[in-house]
């Protein structure tokens, strides 16, 4: 399968060859999936391990070569203690490499994960019924995400779930997930859109389904949450960071001279290195813009708030429950650009050898750090509330830095959607 002219497998590169066939097949006994359930067997791993051993005995044997895992020819003097040491040390590189070689191909590799139990496929059990659920509580709110798990039963009891945030071994391309509302990903995840008003009314509907069984089914409503930590970031940029300075270069070396007592003569002077460049400025960061918050009672589901954060050419739109939700706005100016640094001076060239010796020349200095950029400005922030928000305003929280304090005003303010 691969031609090479080097000479044939030496002791250790058996040695490699004795400990994947053996120690290495069969620490690999067959997994348990759930107590008391085999998933995988020793012959469906050797099925996948088998066929790529000439690429691990290629690779190995291209290794020992790279780093010279041989044993020495015997010459006079060398005992067999050596020898020995010498191909136990030997065998014991070539087997790291090999190892490195197997993780590298267990990486990422689906029938690989199969094949070693982590993994099954659906299409291979037998499957008496399965759930829905989301770990991390029921609803979902605007903007947020959710995983979604699945639990599969067997007929004899034995239970098995999905891979990421199940924990488990089935994998999620074996399953078919249809939504309405939201939307989920290949691994499980759903997710909402983040204006309310897609959602606002609806209710989120999963339908699974699994093609290789086509008896099961399971379906899941996702309430709507707004009692959640809402946040809506109208912050400054980061300002961009400095170029580093460049090095100097190295003063050259000074020519060589004479120590012949007869015909002495001094070395050469080595040239000064030159001087580093400075590090350019970090950039200024952002300016926050002036925001607008509006605050109103949704006419629809009280006491949930509609709230408006809106500058020039953009706007945020949260619905926010005052029993356990919150919404904080930033309006801080973006932080400076770090400097950049300072380039290293050339060293000085070395004096020439001579009678006497030449002097070397003086380092260049280092260039100077640029200096971080500064920081943007806070912008100011203006609420106009809706009389009969007032009672819920504290949860609306306000971030604005050394901006002057926001301003509240009150009057009606109609429903913003």
């Amino acid at each position: 399968m691969f031609a090479h002219k080097q000479k044939p497998l030496t002791y250790e590169t058996h040695a490699v060859v004795t400990w994947f066939q053996a120690p290495t097949v069969t620490r690999f006994h067959p997994v348990e999936s759930e107590p008391g359930r085999k998933v995988t067997s020793l012959p469906n791993l050797t099925s996948v391990l088998i066929p790529m051993s000439p690429i691990y005995l290629y690779v190995a044997n291209a290794l020992g070569a790279r780093f010279q895992f041989r044993t020495p020819e015997r010459h006079q003097g060398t005992d067999d203690a050596s020898l020995f040491l010498h191909n136990s040390q030997n065998a014991i590189k070539t087997t790291f490499c090999l190892g490195m070689v197997t993780l590298f191909a267990l990486s990422g590799c689906t029938s690989m994960e199969v094949a070693l139990g982590l993994r099954v496929h659906l299409d291979q059990l037998p499957i008496t019924s399965m759930e829905a659920s989301l770990p991390k509580g029921p609803g979902i709110a605007p903007g947020k995400k959710s995983p979604l798990v699945m639990v599969f039963t067997e007929p004899d009891g034995v239970m098995l779930k999905t891979e990421g945030k199940g924990h488990g071994k089935v994998l999620w391309a074996d399953l078919k997930i249809t939504t309405t509302v939201v939307t989920a990903n290949a691994k499980g995840i759903l997710s909402l859109p983040n204006d309310p008003r897609i959602s606002e009314g609806l209710v989120p509907h999963v339908i699974i389904t699994v093609p290789s069984h086509p008896d099961l089914r399971a379906e899941l409503d996702i309430p709507l949450r707004y009692d959640r930590r809402f946040i809506s970031d109208f912050s400054g940029g980061r300002g961009s960071s400095g170029f580093d300075g460049s090095s100097g270069s190295d003063g050259s070396s000074g020519a060589p001279g004479s120590t012949d007592p007869s015909h002495p003569s001094a070395g050469g002077n080595g040239s000064d290195g030159s001087n580093g460049s400075d590090g350019q400025e970090g950039g200024p960061g952002g300016d926050a813009p002036p925001l607008q918050v509006q605050v109103t009672l949704d006419p629809r589901s009280q006491p949930l708030l509609q709230v408006s954060v809106s500058s020039a050419g953009h706007e945020d739109l949260f619905l926010v429950n005052p029993q356990g939700g919150s919404l904080t706005v930033h309006a801080e100016g973006g932080p400076g650009g770090a400097g950049g640094k300072g380039g290293r001076g050339g060293r000085g060239g070395s004096g020439g050898f001579g009678s006497p010796n030449g002097s070397s020349g003086r380092d260049g200095s280092d260039g100077r750090n640029g200096s971080d950029g500064s920081p943007g400005s806070d912008g100011g922030i203006t609420v106009t509330y809706d009389p009969r928000a007032k009672p819920f305003l504290s949860v609306i929280r306000l971030s604005n830095g050394n901006a002057p304090a926001p301003v509240f005003k009150e009057e009606p303010v109609t429903p913003l959607w």
